[in-house]
This record gives structure tokens, sequence and C-alpha cells, in this order.
């Protein structure tokens, strides 16, 4: 199959994660795959398996960018591209105009978060061979919308790279990285991924770790994520908390890391504090690693974890009960090590990229057999 995805995204998170992962994958699978990005996107760097005169540049300013709709539409023409994939809510609207100006192509649209769409996006939807959700969660929220018919809508959840991870984890030097970032060894690390901004939880984690410490003092905290805001100001307010809370020795920002999985690796307890999470990549992403994950209960966490099995759940929000949920962990090895395997293997049966991809694949192919 003649494939394109479009992501107008200018940073990388979980949706560009998948994006990637599954543009690599397909293109191994010997299909002809494309892709239509942002100038300046970060995700050319992480389509190792396309080639660089596959990628287009587009400007994708918007849902109304008219220009880059008709040169979408010839890109579509002129490569007699199959199937339109967007990832970006911004972007339906114009892959659903190069679908219209090309009949022979077929619109497949993810919906990666659980935000409500604009009603004007029921036209576009209108015209989705597919609508995939990459949650029970988000397809829940897209069919309370209404906004495309409900035989339409098929769930995929994410799939990640195991090998990537598993590989992480055996070759994984932890007195090495804490020396690259001195942090002492004996050290009980507890950590959290996530872009810096409020709905991530991080202030509720800095919280969380304050009371952990006072009866765990050899903890340490980690943070991995970038402040995508203008000036910078949700790092600047999370400095300034940790200094409110005087943990400054025992707290690490570490910013945009691209070898997360060394961090996932070096972990004692992985921490997702999140507030709303329409799937957690980054909690699979541990539990791949077969680091024990304590977990808010939101909608795409409950998806993920079976509680006490494969993680601990904390209600959104409730910093004490995640404090006392991290230091039962750290203080129980062998639960800590019995919920890790628990969860990876769950991850091998559930989370393989590969089921991903063969999903997403079916969907094309039924799509374009469809009358």
């Amino acid at each position: 199959m003649r494939i394109v995805q479009i992501s107008s995204a200018q940073t990388l998170g979980g949706g560009e994660r998948h994006l990637a992962d599954l543009a690599n994958a397909l293109a191994a699978r010997s299909h002809e795959v494309y892709a239509a990005v942002r100038p300046n996107s970060p995700l050319p760097d992480e389509l190792s398996g396309l080639k660089r005169e596959d990628i287009v540049t587009l400007p994708l300013r918007n849902s109304l960018d008219a220009i880059s709709a008709r040169k979408l539409a010839r890109f579509v023409r002129e490569r007699e591209i199959e199937i339109v994939h967007a990832h970006m809510a911004r972007d339906y609207p114009l892959a659903a105009y190069a679908v219209r100006r090309n009949p022979g192509a077929k619109l497949i649209i993810t919906r990666h978060v659980l935000f409500p769409l604009n009603r004007l996006h029921s036209i576009t939807l209108a015209h989705a061979a597919r609508v995939i959700a990459v949650s029970e969660a988000v397809a829940r929220a897209l069919s309370a919308q209404g906004l495309a018919p409900r035989d339409r809508i098929v769930v995929v959840h994410n799939g990640i790279d195991i090998k990537r991870f598993e590989n992480a984890k055996s070759q994984f030097d932890r007195a090495a990285f804490c020396r690259e970032y001195k942090i002492a060894e004996d050290r009980l690390l507890i950590g959290s991924v996530g872009e810096i901004k409020s709905l991530k939880g991080h202030e509720d984690f800095l919280h969380a770790a304050a009371i952990i410490l006072r009866g765990v003092p050899n903890a340490h905290f980690l943070i991995a994520g970038a402040d995508t805001s203008q000036t910078r100001e949700h790092r600047a307010a999370l400095e300034e908390l940790i200094t409110q809370l005087g943990i400054e020795n025992q707290v690490h920002l570490f910013g945009w890391l691209d070898d997360i999985a060394q961090f996932y690796c070096a972990l004692d307890v992985f921490v997702s504090a999140s507030r709303t999470e329409s799937f957690g990549l980054a909690i699979v992403e541990a539990m791949a690693c077969a680091t024990p994950v304590v977990a808010t209960e939101t909608e795409g966490a409950k998806e993920i974890i079976e509680a006490q099995k494969t993680g601990l759940f904390v209600p959104v929000g409730g910093v004490e009960a995640m404090a006392t949920a991290v230091t039962t962990l750290l203080e129980d090895g062998i639960m800590r090590q019995q919920i890790g395997e628990c969860a990876h293997q769950v991850v091998q049966e559930r989370f393989s990229l590969e089921r991903m991809v063969v999903a997403t694949e079916k969907i094309y192919r039924e799509s374009l057999s469809a009358k």
C-alpha cells in the first residue's frame, strides 16, 4: 500500500512516537510510506525507516491552511497515495480535503487524546473511512460527542518496540548511570516521565516526594520531560516548588532524554501522576522494563494496569496515597520484583508494536476494500 502519515506536531510526545513507530514498521513491511510534517519538525529524525525524499515539508499552520491543503492534495495525486492517515485535530480537515480531491484515497484518522473536538470536525470525521481511538476511553469520548458513526470507530491500543526496552534492560549499567548524573549509588530512584505541564501532575509528584523522604531518606526523584511553553514557565514553577519543599538535593530535572529506556531501567519505582491520560505510553514503556508502576487512576491507565498485580493505583491528585504506595514498594523488594515481572509479561501480550501495526494494516486493507 501507498500510505502518507500526517502530523503538524512541533514537539515529540506519545502521539508522535506512535506515528514514527507505525511509519517505520509499515515501511519495514514493504509498504510505500511517506510523511507530511511541518518545518523544523522533530519527526524526520525519528523516521529512520523512510527515505528523506519521502518526507515532505508543508506549512500545516492550522485546520484552515488552504495552501497546505492544496499541496497535500497534489502530493496524494502525484504519488497515487491510497491511505491518508492524520494524527492531530488541526490536520484532519487538510487530510479530508486531500482525500476529497483524490477519490481513490481513503482517510484514516487517529485520535490520541480525550479532549473534545470542535463540532465542525463532524464534517471531517463523516468522510473518514475509519477513526482509530488509542483506547476505549477515547472511543467513548468520540461516541459521546456523536461526531463520527460508531461503526467507524475502532480501538487500537498503542504499541511499543518491546525489544528496544528489553535490550536496554539487559545492557543497563546502574553504576554508570549514577556516575553520569552524580547520584549516589545507594539511592532508591523514583521517576516520572512527561511533558512539563500541569496535566502531567509533576507538582503532585514533588509534594509526594517530600512526604516519602520523611520515611525513606535515601530516596531520590527524577523527572524527564521537556517544557515546550514559550517562556519555559512550567519548569521555572517546578524549580520554585522544589526549593519551597526543601528537596533540591533529592530531585533531578532531566529535560528531554533521547534514550528514555535507560531512564526507566534506572528506576526502582515509576510514577505516573497525570491528572488525565488518554492511554499512558510512558506507563507501558516502564512496564516493558519490568519497572513497577504507581499510577493515578486515569481512564487510560485503567486500561493498562491490573490493580495490585501489574501496578498500584492512587486517586488523581492523591498526594498522600501516592506517597504511601511508593513507600510500600520501596520497602518491599519482593513486591517490586513481582509487580515488575507481571507487568513486563502483560506488555509482551497486549502492547507490542507488531500487534499495533498488524491491527492498523488490517484497518487500511478493510477501508480500501469497502465500497
